[in-house]
Parts: C-alpha cells; sequence; structure tokens
C-alpha cells in the first residue's frame, strides 16, 4: 500500500449545480440538468446538452472579473469551481506559491475562436483573443485569479484530461515534489466539438441512457471540478481532515482505434486493474464503480466488458451519471470524482437515469435510489485514442491509516537518453546539422520530410496530417535505435496538436454552416491524436497522456516519465515533442504578436526522445530536472544550484528584446558557463525545448560541440563536453532546467 494522498478539499460546477451542496441536492433528488441550448448559439437546436446555468456575463460578475478582461468560457467555469475548492480545503492566499495547479482541457478558447475565426485570418479584430486559444492559456488565466501557483501545466488527452490530471498531481505527491496540488480540469461546449461529435454521429437528440439497449448516443456537457490532494503530513499540520483517499490511480491505452473502444475493453480493463493494484485492494473490495458509460452503443459494451473480465460474476453496482451532466469531456474525470466523493460522505449509490431496458451481453447499473455505506469507489475516465484511466477513491479510515505499511521512497537511481530523432527544418532522422546545418534566411520554415513509406503504409497515410507522419516516424526510428522491443510508456508534449486540421474543420465550420462537417478533420484535431496514434501503429498498450501548455508542453511531458521512473512504475518512456506549423496559422500567431515579431526564424519540429534506467549504448546521462511557474529570482538562484554546468544551451531565437533579458538573467544565474544557441539553425517552435534536449544529447554523445552552436563563437573548444543543462522558459512565466551528462 502506498503512502495515503488525502483529498481534502473540492469544488465543483456542472448542469446541476455551481457549487457541491447543489450538486448532492439534483444527485439525491435524480434531476438531471440536461435540456435544450440556451447559452451555445448553434444551428443544432434538436440536441440537448448540460449547460452550466449561467451566461459568460454573469460568471464574471460572480468572480469579479471586469467587462472587458480577456477570458474565456473554459477558463470562468475553471475559476468558479477552483474558488470553492481552494475554500473547502482552507488554503489562504499566502499558501498558493507553494502549491502546484494541474488542470486539464481539449477545447481551451475554442468558444472565441470559432467566433472570430475569419477575423483572425482576414482582418485585425478581435485579434486580442489570438493568445487564449491554447490550453495553457485558459489554466494559466484560471490559476493567475488567484495568485503565483508554484507550477503550472495542463493535460489534454480528450474525454480522460482531467483524471490525467488527477493522476500527474497524485505522483508529484509520492516523488516529494510537492506537498499539495489542485488537481481537476475545466471544458466548455462549443460549436467545434458539438459538430464534432456530431459528424462521428454519435450525439443523440433524445436524453442519453447508457447501458440501455435502446441507448443511441451521447449528450454534451460542461462544467468543471478541482480537488485538493495533500500529503498526510501536510494535513495534520494545517488542522485539516480528509474528506476522501485517493488510494489508487492507473492509465492504459487501448490502442485499437482514433474513436472507437476495442471490443473486449483491454485498455479500460488494464487501467482498473492498474488502480486496484496500486492500492492493494481486491475487486470483491469495491462497492460502486462510477462509469465512463458515454450511452454510445461502443463504449458502453465495450466498458461492460472491461468490467465482467475484472469482476467476473460479481460485477459491483455500477451506474453512470452522464445523464445528470451531459458528457462533460475533459472536465468529466474531476467532475464525477467529486460526484464519488458526495457519494461516499453521504451513503448513496447514484443512479443512472433514463435506463429502462438491459442490453445485450452488458451490466444493469443502478436504476433506483439506493443508501449503502461505501467505502471505495472506483471511476472510470476514458477518451479518444483509447486512451483510459481509472481512480479509486475511498472513504478515510484514520485506525487504518495509522496502521498502515510505509511506502519505498522514489528511487534516485540514474536516468538515461537512450535514442533522440528528430524532423524538423534540418535534414530529418540524423545529424548532418552538426556538419553541415541547412541555412535559412527566412522568418518562416516547413520541415524537411523524409520518406514516410518505411514508417507507414500508403493506406493509412493517407488520412493522416504531417504532423502524426513525423510522430509516427521519429518515434519508431528512436524506439528502434534505443535497443528496445517496446516502451512502458508513450508520453507527448504538443503546444497546438493536429493545428492543421483545426484549420480545417475551422474553416469549414466558419464558411459553410454546421452541416456536413468531416469527421476525419475532427478526429484528427484533438490533441492526444498524436499520442494515441503512434500507440496504435507501435501496438503499446502501456501508460499514455499528452500535454498541451505552451512553450513547456515537452518539459511537462519529460517530468512524467521522470515522475514516474523514479516511483519505479515504468523502466522506460517514449517523449515527445511534435508542432506543426502552417502559413496561416503562422500568419495569426504573428498577428497576435505571438511569433514573428522580431528576426526570430519560426519553423515545425518533431521529436521523439527514449528514457530509460540501463545505460547500454545510451546517448547520454539525464542528472537533474526542474519545472517552475513564475519564480523570483531568488527562488531561481536557490535551484540553479544544483544545475551547476560547463555549457548551458539557451532558447535565444532572434527576438531581440527577449535574448537581451533571456541573456542577463542566464549570466546573472550560470555566471562564466559557456552559452550555447540551436534555434538559430531549427528554429522557434511551441515544442522546441524537446529539440534543445536532442541536440544537448547529441552533442554529448559525439564528444563535440560544433562552433555554430555557441553563442559567442570565439569560446567553441575541441574539449569534450562533460555535461550541458537546457535552460528554457516560456513567456518568461515557466522554466525548465534539464542537466545532461556525458
Amino acid at each position: 500500500m502506498t503512502n495515503p494522498i488525502l483529498i481534502t478539499g473540492c469544488g465543483v460546477v456542472s448542469a446541476i449545480g455551481n457549487n457541491k451542496a447543489e450538486t448532492l441536492d439534483a444527485l439525491l433528488d435524480n434531476r438531471s440538468g440536461v435540456g435544450e441550448l440556451v447559452y451555445l448559439k448553434t444551428e443544432h437546436k434538436e440536441f440537448p446538452v448540460g449547460e452550466v446555468k449561467m451566461s459568460d456575463e454573469e460568471m464574471r460578475k460572480l468572480m469579479n472579473i471586469r467587462d472587458n478582461a480577456i477570458t474565456t468560457r473554459t477558463a470562468l467555469m475553471g475559476m468558479i469551481a477552483l474558488d470553492e475548492a481552494l475554500k473547502d480545503a482552507k488554503i489562504t492566499p499566502e499558501m498558493i506559491p507553494n502549491i502546484g495547479f494541474i488542470s486539464g482541457t481539449t477545447v481551451g478558447g475554442m468558444d472565441m475562436s470559432e467566433q472570430f475565426y475569419l477575423d483572425y485570418v482576414n482582418n485585425e479584430k478581435h485579434k486580442e483573443y489570438i493568445a487564449v486559444h491554447d490550453c495553457g492559456s485558459c489554466s494559466e488565466m484560471t490559476a493567475e485569479h488567484f495568485g503565483k501557483f508554484a507550477f503550472v501545466t495542463t493535460l489534454s488527452t480528450a474525454c480522460s484530461s482531467a483524471a490525467n490530471a488527477i493522476i500527474l498531481g497524485a505522483n508529484m505527491i509520492r516523488c516529494g515534489e510537492a506537498d499539495i496540488v489542485v488537481v481537476g480540469g475545466s471544458e466548455c461546449i462549443t460549436k467545434f466539438h458539438l459538430n464534432g461529435f456530431n459528424s462521428l454521429m454519435i450525439l443523440d437528440t433524445k436524453p442519453c441512457r447508457p447501458f440501455d439497449a435502446t441507448r443511441a448516443g451521447l449528450n454534451l456537457g460542461e462544467g468543471a471540478a478541482y480537488l485538493v490532494l495533500e500529503t498526510e503530513e501536510s494535513a495534520k499540520k494545517r488542522g485539516v481532515r480528509a474528506q476522501a483517499i485517493l488510494s489508487g490511480y492507473g492509465n492504459a491505452c487501448d490502442a485499437f482505434h482514433q474513436t472507437a473502444s476495442s471490443p473486449d475493453g483491454e485498455g479500460a480493463y488494464r487501467a482498473m486493474q492498474e488502480a486496484l493494484k496500486l492500492a492493494d485492494i481486491q475487486p470483491d473490495k469495491i462497492d460502486y464503480i462510477n462509469a465512463h458509460g458515454t450511452g454510445t452503443p461502443n463504449n458502453d459494451l465495450s466498458e461492460s466488458q472491461a468490467v465482467k473480465r475484472l469482476f467476473g460474476e460479481n460485477v459491483p453496482p455500477m451506474s453512470s451519471t452522464k445523464p445528470f451532466t451531459g458528457h462533460t469531456t475533459s472536465a468529466s474525470g474531476s467532475i464525477e470524482a467529486v460526484f464519488c466523493i458526495l457519494a461516499l460522505q453521504n451513503g448513496f449509490l447514484p443512479v443512472n437515469l433514463n435506463w429502462s431496458q438491459p442490453m445485450d451481453d452488458g451490466i444493469v447499473p443502478v436504476h433506483q435510489q439506493v443508501k449503502k455505506e461505501l467505502k471505495h469507489i472506483l471511476c472510470n475516465a476514458f477518451g479518444f485514442g483509447g486512451n483510459d484511466s481509472s481512480m479509486l477513491i475511498s472513504k478515510p479510515r484514520f485506525d487504518e491509516l495509522n496502521d498502515r505499511p510505509m511506502a519505498p521512497e522514489p528511487v534516485e537511481e540514474p536516468l538515461y537518453v537512450l535514442s533522440a530523432k528528430q524532423i524538423s527544418v534540418q535534414q530529418p532522422l540524423c545529424e548532418d546539422w552538426m556538419t553541415q546545418p541547412v541555412d535559412y534566411q527566412t522568418p518562416f520554415n516547413r520541415s524537411i520530410d523524409p520518406s514516410f513509406k518505411d514508417y507507414i503504409s500508403p493506406i493509412e497515410a493517407r488520412r493522416m496530417g504531417k504532423i502524426l507522419k513525423r510522430a509516427i516516424a521519429t518515434s519508431k526510428e528512436a524506439i528502434k535505435t534505443s535497443g528496445l522491443e517496446t516502451v512502458d510508456a508513450i508520453i507527448t508534449g504538443t503546444g497546438y496538436g493536429c493545428i492543421e486540421n483545426t484549420e480545417f474543420f475551422l474553416e469549414a465550420l466558419s464558411k459553410d454552416g454546421e452541416q456536413m462537417l468531416s469527421p476525419t478533420y475532427f478526429m484528427q484535431s484533438t490533441h492526444n491524436t498524436i499520442s494515441s496514434l503512434v500507440a496504435i501503429q507501435t501496438k503499446n498498450h502501456g501508460y499514455n497522456v499528452t500535454y498541451a501548455h505552451k512553450g513547456i508542453s515537452f518539459d511537462s511531458a519529460l517530468q512524467d516519465a521522470v515522475l514516474q521512473m523514479r516511483l519505479g512504475k515504468i523502466n522506460s518512456a517514449l517523449v515527445g515533442g511534435h508542432d506543426e506549423l502552417t502559413p496561416t496559422f503562422y500568419n495569426i500567431l504573428k498577428k497576435g504578436g505571438m511569433m514573428g515579431q522580431y528576426d526570430e526564424m519560426c519553423g515545425e519540429a518533431a521529436v521523439s526522445v527514449v528514457l530509460g534506467t540501463k545505460s547500454d549504448n545510451c546517448l547520454c546521462k539525464l542528472v537533474n530536472f526542474k519545472m517552475l511557474h513564475k519564480p523570483s529570482m531568488d527562488k531561481l538562484k536557490a535551484i540553479a544550484a544544483d544545475f551547476k554546468a560547463d555549457y548551458i544551451l539557451t532558447g535565444i531565437s532572434g527576438n531581440h528584446k527577449g535574448d537581451e533579458a533571456y541573456l542577463k538573467e542566464t549570466k546573472e544565474l550560470f555566471g562564466d558557463a559557456k552559452l550555447l544557441k540551436y534555434k538559430h539553425i531549427f528554429g522557434e517552435s511551441f515544442t522546441s525545448s524537446g529539440i534543445g534536449v536532442y541536440v544537448a544529447a547529441q552533442c554529448l554523445k559525439a564528444g563535440k560541440i560544433p562552433t555554430h552552436l555557441f553563442v559567442n563563437p570565439q569560446e567553441a573548444t575541441e574539449k569534450k563536453p562533460s555535461n550541458i543543462l537546457i535552460f528554457n522558459h516560456s513567456d518568461g512565466n515557466n522554466y525548465s532546467l534539464t542537466l545532461l551528462e556525458a
């Protein structure tokens, strides 16, 4: 049994309530919040939805946000839920600088982008909203309303996003990286994903009926929820008690299809099994399962099979709460975790509304109000691409906690970079850039692509966007050269995901209306499409998540891999950084002041790095790693003392104003260390820090640093480098330090 992770507070907003009290009342009263559309302006009035019962203006007023402030509906709902969670856990503003914040979302600021997309392309109107399109911006807006958190990042794995945020927070606590972490997710309904789900033909025109023989699809919902995770020691010191215990959790990949679940529910089965294993709890101890239960024919049958495989003839009471709220997509994992906590505290089984007829070979859900003492609940959240997560939430029993065996300390053994491959504006899948770099005089350049036929069949490649082909090629090549047959985890960072397919869908939506939209563009617009397709192509069922937080997306993925290796959960990981930059998107970002303002070169990057615990034929050793959010200079100096290196690989990009401050800060932190650069030949991209790790690793393996990488060429030397520190920052807010050693 692991040391307990206490849940000391939570907050929620959804179609059935703007706080926990209203939510509990609706659950006990069997009162659904699903109904006709009110706030979203769409042609599709035929679909019932679960909207939060407030306009954006009402939410602004509730959170004391001025009328002209730039924000999104996703961020506003996040603020409401986060406000309740912090108050519920008795978190004061003075404590926030020592607390992490991890959020899950997929649509981000799409509610604004879909309104103003044609303006972004054609004129200067509404350009101030360009900067809030991405997922990371919504997380930061939510967090910054309350103060300066110590750490902020964003997961984007479609409908399992919030659940995976909870898993990351738990792993940070178990590794000693934090005492308190606030975790969860927020997602608003947009025309983009309403029409996307409609293009897949999985929306129901009637209230959804999970596990019913007549089920015909899902109803979309929206909302937000956050949990406060805390160590037992921290809670005792603060004088707060646990509302529940996060006693286990698991994530696995179905590796079957981009949107459909496998017939036997392999990913779901593995995720639930891992949650039970971590908690050291037998299946017969589970009192209730809060199912993912979307109401689609495929999901409900697949989840039923997974549950039967795990529990045999003794399936616990099980229900889906999505008929109450609609499917809140990225936020569903944390919203339904709050429902589970309320059920534990109040001793009842939530009803599976609208159910009447048993489905063939499925489970019969809870369909009448039942009062029952509950100790252990499984809560499932499954996303596109077979990204399946399960959480085990338990009632706190402090007498049992005090008698528990202590969990082993995290392992501090060395980690190694086994291989690294890139496709970028330099020669692909090779290191020719070290001696003969491609020189560019233009500010925007597309990647030089290899022949993809060696990695993907022509039939499959025909429907794939370029970012997906690059990710698969670099991933397969990195695994092959690592000496491993497969990896234990696939962890991806992407700032904007499959932006070309997003453009195609947005353009069709904006110009042609909401009829006859392509399901392919929607399927390939979600951020975790990249990671899921790599898993499908490599038949990998292991841990699989995606981070989408601006310029620290790759860094967040790297951190996740390091945490899990230290915990002994995995021995290897494929860490990817994948972004594309189309001409349209480049011009939009330039208009928004986010790129191309100075002399920097901008480009695309796909990088795949294999980390492992064995040193056979590795490129280099990963010695130390740290991420920080808005640190003071004193904090940076204290951290930098643990990252002494002979060479500092900086992220200077040609943005003169930014580079000047960057170099000044670097000199102040690292003194006489020689400074290196790489973006002048690889370009600026949202996951260029991954290219930085690749460049440093290749230099350490080769035992030399090319002259053209030195900021001051006069400092170039033939001396074999012993270590290189990659010092990355994004927007001057988020920092990462990655120390590699020969």
